[in-house]
């Protein structure tokens, strides 16, 4: 046990620091003052280089061969497994490709902000290029090691386990699907009166204080936590410092509460991994994945449903002090799952979103593959719109230019999304049938038995369990697309 024990010593002073180092990023991103940005990006990367430096310490690997794996118990292995992997992705690449892969994803994204505004995808061709290439040589390096094909490399970075032979057939299913069902929700919709918008204003002071009401709500511990605003909404810290920002707009609230919803989601993950576990591997969220599912299981799954609303609607009502027909629970929630084709990810609905993440999972497949130029990206794009959300971008602004993920080198990413929400859907539907006080108590404004079911089943195991192991223990089956696709239908059809 004594080279076991070494490693978990040595990965909790590791994880202290890379702890430290995230509550630094989502500072700088948030508070930091313009005239402190230079010094702290120095001393971060001083902190990052110290980290690197432990995690390809030549000795761990000598600690990895010395282990006697027999002795370890559940937790201790998959620890171990989860201690090996972050150390094979940290050495399998040589330090002239790791530097590379940083010089080529820092001038491709500086191009980019310059050139997607000027709708100047020729300007950027040449850099996205050399940024697929040193992916491609990275990728290739660590599946070697892994014993993996190179883009499932890139998966295991951000979902461990994760491979696109899983992904595919999941996919597919999807991808024919979503144009008919798109095309049938736009319909149905059409035969109905249009929601009402509220009419704001809506000042932000008032938009605060009910994002605090709701995440308290929902279980959010402000005593290890706090909500702050940014340019963009994300999640950050640790288990027992939990940050969020969010962006309020003063002619849409909605935007802002979803949008802390979903934070909150992510928030509640974090808050509830094993403490025991803490400052090792295992102990950490498991993947990405599973951290979208977090996020969208409480926006899209509750807040976003008429179950919710009906507790809701008179608190938000309350809040701005409004009344009539735009602030009742159904105009709310006719008005919050609104569907239309869009050009931007980000601002897709819950139906069109997952064709969003699909097209660009393929795109981005074949380039790593060599099957697809960059120099064609943005024809295949187009046909790829609008084969699946049956809309073609004017520009390469709005088209392939839009998201940053592949100009810094975030190849694997984009499938986590569509996976979040399925597995959202699917943890959902178990909760409820699991426990039939789920539901009714969200018409209260109570949130306690769906928290304590996700806590069970989903964040006290850390990642003790597979992605798939999670799924399948806490809703009996694998990952099945047929039930998300029953949700939307319920939705958007019912």
């Amino acid at each position: 046990m004594d080279a076991y024990k070494e490693l978990e010593r040595r990965f909790a002073r590791l994880n202290k620091l890379n702890e430290a180092l995230g509550v630094l990023r989502w500072d700088h991103a948030a508070m930091m003052p313009d005239g402190g940005a230079e010094g702290r990006s120095e001393q971060m990367a001083t902190l990052e280089l110290i980290a690197h430096e432990q995690l390809t310490d030549s000795a761990l690997g000598d600690l990895f061969e010395g282990v006697d794996a027999s002795a370890l118990d559940e937790w201790q292995s998959a620890n171990l497994e989860e201690m090996r992997r972050k150390w094979v992705h940290a050495t399998a690449v040589p330090g002239e490709l790791v530097e590379a892969e940083s010089r080529a994803t820092s001038r491709c994204e500086m191009i980019w902000r310059q050139a997607r505004p000027d709708n100047d995808f020729e300007r950027l061709a040449p850099a996205l290029e050399e940024v697929v290439e040193v992916v491609r040589e990275a990728a290739a390096a660590k599946a070697e090691v892994l014993g993996c094909s190179a883009y499932d490399a890139l998966l295991d970075q951000f979902d461990p386990g994760m491979r696109a032979e899983k992904i595919d057939p999941i996919f597919d299913e999807l991808a024919a699907f979503l144009p008919d069902f798109i095309d049938e929700v736009l319909e149905h919709q059409a035969k109905a009166a249009d929601p009402i918008a509220p009419e704001g204003p809506f000042p932000e002071a008032i938009q605060k204080g009910l994002s605090h009401e709701f995440m308290e709500q929902l279980g959010f511990d402000f005593r290890h936590g706090r909500l702050d605003t940014s340019a963009h909404a994300f999640c950050g810290g640790t288990p027992d410092d939990v940050r969020l920002t969010t962006t309020y707009y003063e002619h849409d609230f909605t935007r802002a509460l979803m949008a802390t919803m979903h934070e909150t989601g992510h928030a509640l993950y974090n808050m509830g991994l094993p403490k025991e576990w803490r400052y090792q591997p295992v102990g950490h969220a498991r993947g990405t994945s599973i951290h979208e599912s977090q996020s969208l299981l409480v926006e899209m799954q509750v807040c976003r449903s008429r179950d919710f609303m009906e507790w809701a609607a008179p608190r938000i009502a309350e809040a701005f002090g409004a009344s009539g027909e735009a602030w009742t629970p159904d105009n709310l929630y006719r008005h919050g799952t609104r569907v239309e084709r869009s050009l931007i990810r980000i601002d897709a609905d819950e139906v069109t979103y997952p064709a969003h993440v699909i097209l660009r999972y393929r795109l981005e497949r074949q380039m790593i593959a060599g099957e697809l130029a960059v120099r064609d990206l943005p024809e295949a794009w187009n046909a790829a719109m609008q084969e699946m959300v049956g809309i073609e971008p004017p520009d390469d602004r709005d088209g392939c230019m839009q998201d940053i993920h592949w100009m810094i080198g975030g190849f694997g990413y984009f499938p986590t999304y569509t996976l979040g929400a399925m597995i959202a859907a699917q943890l959902f539907a178990a909760a409820k049938e699991q426990d039939p006080e789920i539901v009714p108590s969200i018409r209260r404004g109570e949130f306690g038995p769906l928290l304590s079911w996700l806590r069970t089943n989903i964040h006290e195991k850390g990642s003790s369990r597979s992605t798939e192991g999670l799924i399948e223990e806490a809703t009996g089956s694998e990952l099945d697309a047929s039930i998300f696709e029953a949700h939307l239908r319920t939705r958007y059809l019912g």
